[in-house]
């Protein structure tokens, strides 16, 4: 009877909540087998596996998160990169000519019954490269989640090679931001999910496949309670935190506040230029013959912890989170730093942190438009 009550409490838990698998194991190893890419990711990277579900992520070189798509009716299948950093849900479409579209499908509105435009025009310029197109409406799937007439931008303009990679079909926006219509402010619009909350659990090399959900949280991926942090309204779910320390002594760098957006589109960890050089000293760092901030693999285990003190939680950084070790092309190991300087010194007075993927990988996230707040747990 204790198991079957418990049964039907988890079931009546999960009611409401939209699970979004980051992506298809078996369906993104035949499209990247399809789009010629297969090989040399092999060569770099592992994939996530997961024993439990069918579905997880795959993780190019712990750089990048991509979710599948389907755009239109009948549906037209899209990678897109899930960024909370960002407002625009855009997809590469039949209208670009950059190079950059070239590598990838292309969304044809023509083909979509569902699909229609008021021919408006959007750009948008990203911390690296830009891209200006139209703006259309649409049904979006994930999932078992459609999300009808939603807001999309179609690429006509992408310069450069910087949305040229494998996968980058376009970018969903996130942001906290409801004037402009992201996928989850139509979701609470039209009643599609229970609570106006999206978390995400991010994975690291062999671990359990990532996954956004929507509607609520996921409690088998994280334990203890969630430490919730105000965010600003109307911004990229920007917070303000009130202590930095290294190996748990302060820095006093934000000892009256520090400024920081939690960006699930930003790789690394990225803190305020004036005090980077600074914070790789302390962590024993030094700089390669490129200029780029490197360790000794040999001792990383030993390096200082990185604690945030966000409303009186502290949120701990092993060294194991902020280095990057990677293999060159003799297999030989070496150890990149996570850490480099954001493009703002300050915003809103307050030194600048942008809490990318090296920050988020360490916690289960959970974003609360509701409430307007973000919120950090242990994982399980």
């Amino acid at each position: 009877m204790k198991h079957l009550i418990l049964s039907l409490l988890c079931l009546a838990f999960a009611e409401g909540l939209l699970r979004v698998p980051l992506s298809s194991r078996k369906s993104m190893y035949e499209e990247l087998q399809k789009r010629g890419v297969l090989e040399d990711l092999l060569k770099h990277r592992q994939y996530s596996a997961d024993n439990v579900y069918t579905e997880d992520l795959i993780n190019l070189q712990d750089m990048s998160y991509f979710g599948k798509i389907s755009v239109g009716s009948p549906g037209q299948t899209f990678y897109v990169h899930f960024d909370t950093g960002s407002t625009t849900l855009w997809i590469n479409s039949i209208y670009c000519k950059s190079d950059a579209c070239t590598h990838h499908p292309l969304f044809n509105p023509q083909q979509s019954s569902t699909y229609y435009s008021y021919g408006q025009p959007f750009s948008v310029q990203y911390g690296t490269g830009s891209l200006t197109g139209v703006i259309g409406y649409d049904t979006v799937s994930m999932g078992e989640l459609t999300v009808r007439r939603q807001k999309i931008g179609l690429s006509e303009t992408e310069p450069g090679n910087n949305f040229a990679r494998p996968l980058h079909d376009g970018i969903m926006g996130l942001a906290f931001k409801p004037d402009q219509q992201t996928i989850v402010d139509t979701m609470i619009q039209e009643g599609l999910i229970e609570e106006p909350v999206f978390a995400f659990y991010l994975s690291r090399n062999s671990e359990r496949g990532s996954e956004a959900v929507f509607g609520g949280t996921d409690p088998s991926h994280y334990q203890g309670e969630i430490h919730w942090v105000p965010v600003a309204q109307d911004s990229h779910w920007q917070l303000v935190f009130e202590g930095f320390e290294v190996n748990h002594m302060s820095t006093g760098w934000c000892n009256t506040g520090c400024s920081a957006i939690v960006d699930t589109g930003t790789s690394l960890l990225e803190a305020p230029p004036q005090y980077v050089d600074g914070l790789h000293n302390m962590l024993g760092a030094y700089k390669d013959d490129s200029g780029e901030y490197v360790f000794d693999c040999s001792i990383v285990s030993s390096r200082p912890t990185l604690t945030f003190i966000m409303n009186g939680a502290h949120l701990h950084l092993p060294p194991s989170a902020y280095v990057l070790q990677e293999q060159d092309s003799d297999g030989n190991s070496y150890c990149m730093s996570g850490i480099k300087k954001s493009h703002e010194n300050y915003r809103d007075g307050l030194p600048y942190w942008i809490l990318g993927d090296v920050f988020l990988r360490q916690f289960y996230s959970v974003f609360d438009q509701g409430n307007g707040r973000v919120g950090f747990a242990q994982l399980a």
